[in-house]
């Protein structure tokens, strides 16, 4: 793996200077939706990782948020998220990053993600730790919900399920030391691995949000399900992860809150 990650931290930082330098102009914004925002930064950046990979992998296939997917007969595949938090960044709220992972045989197995603005630089190989700026990182070690910090995030659209997220989130505020809602669902995963939340969870995810950050959790120790508790599904929607030792206690949380919204 050492190649693919040469080459996917060097895209990433690349990318993450784009969208840095961009930061700092007035920003061109178009919708692919009513709240669904894109900006020239994100197509900048993706343009540049699309093709630093199909310059040094030109068989891989590519999964990218703004151009689709590009299908191979290769048993690798990337996810590409040039600037995951966009609403942040055509606001200015300054949470957002680069996210990138490498999927071989259907598995992920190399994540690396980019935060420009605090200069932070994720990676993760599978079965080598995760790291941030070369220092490992580890989940926290908060035994109990009521001692946790935890984060949800919400589609920039009205889906199906937003009603039972604020139920979740409601209930956990009343459980926790807080939940966080800051805008980049890559982000959150980072600092869950790092040890700074303690959970995790989001009920609408595209693979390319949720790929390089569900990989830094495993590596760093956490555990990742479906709010069910079962096996997580890549391309599935929803994601909850968490350090491990308060999931069994956030999924009976989601069970009762469920079980009383259907009711």
């Amino acid at each position: 793996m050492d190649d693919h990650l040469s080459v996917a931290e060097e895209a990433v930082r690349d990318a993450g200077d784009i969208i840095a330098r961009l930061y700092d102009e007035p920003r061109e914004i178009d919708y692919k939706g009513r709240f669904d925002l894109v900006t020239s930064a994100d197509r900048q950046a993706e343009e540049l990782i699309v093709g630093r990979i199909r310059e040094r992998f030109p068989d891989h296939g590519i999964v990218a948020e703004e151009g689709g997917e590009s299908k191979s007969d290769s048993e690798f595949r990337w996810y590409v998220d040039p600037l995951d938090g966009t609403t942040n960044f055509a606001h200015g709220f300054p949470m957002f990053c680069v996210a990138l992972a490498l999927e071989q045989r259907g598995e992920v197995v190399l994540g690396v993600i980019y935060d420009p603005l605090r200069k932070e630089l994720y990676r993760a190989v599978k079965g080598q730790g995760a790291y941030v700026n070369d220092r490992r990182m580890r989940v926290s070690q908060s035994p109990r919900l009521d001692e946790s910090l935890l984060a949800t995030g919400f589609p920039p659209f009205r889906a199906a399920n937003h009603d039972l997220n604020i139920q979740y989130y409601l209930r956990f505020t009343e459980l926790c030391h807080g939940v966080r809602r800051a805008g980049s669902a890559s982000l959150d995963l980072c600092y869950l691995a790092a040890g700074r939340l303690d959970g995790f969870w989001e009920l609408k995810l595209f693979p390319w949000d949720k790929a390089a950050g569900g990989l830094m959790v495993l590596e760093a120790g956490g555990k990742i399900t479906d709010m069910d508790g079962g096996p997580f599904k890549l391309w599935g929607d929803p994601i909850f992860a968490s350090n491990g030792l308060i999931h069994a206690e956030m999924g009976d949380i989601f069970s009762q809150v469920k079980t009383s919204h259907a009711g």
